[in-house]
């Protein structure tokens, strides 16, 4: 997907369009993760389908739940949902700075020869 070391930096247009891609991506992991913290909480917490996007948005953002749990199967989802929420969020992240990264040490790579062709 990326340029070796010794290949030439590739052009913006390449690189908007990895950017376009990770953030698809990342969009798609997003929304899966969402997607099973609104089943999870609407189907173990018995919350209504707005409540659970609160409660997983607001998981999923790292801000912590609104509501209080009051069985033991919602409590058990919850404190898998958040700790896979952290993991989707590390994830994501990777997804998205991976091609920036990228661009950013194979440009420190290149020889000024390189640069002047």
């Amino acid at each position: 997907m990326f340029e070796r070391k010794h290949e030439k930096l590739a052009p913006p247009s390449v690189f908007v369009r990895r950017m376009a891609a990770s953030v698809g991506i990342a969009g798609i992991l997003v929304s899966v993760t969402l997607f099973i913290g609104i089943t999870g909480y609407h189907w173990l917490a018995g919350f209504g389908w707005v409540d659970s996007l609160l409660e997983a948005s607001m998981i999923l953002g790292g801000m912590g739940p609104v509501k209080t749990l009051t069985t033991t199967g919602a409590k058990i989802f919850a404190s898998g949902y958040a700790l896979f929420s952290g993991l989707a969020f590390i994830a994501v992240m990777g997804i998205v700075l991976a091609p920036i990264t990228h661009r950013m040490l194979h440009k420190f790579h290149i020889d000024e020869e390189d640069i002047q062709k």
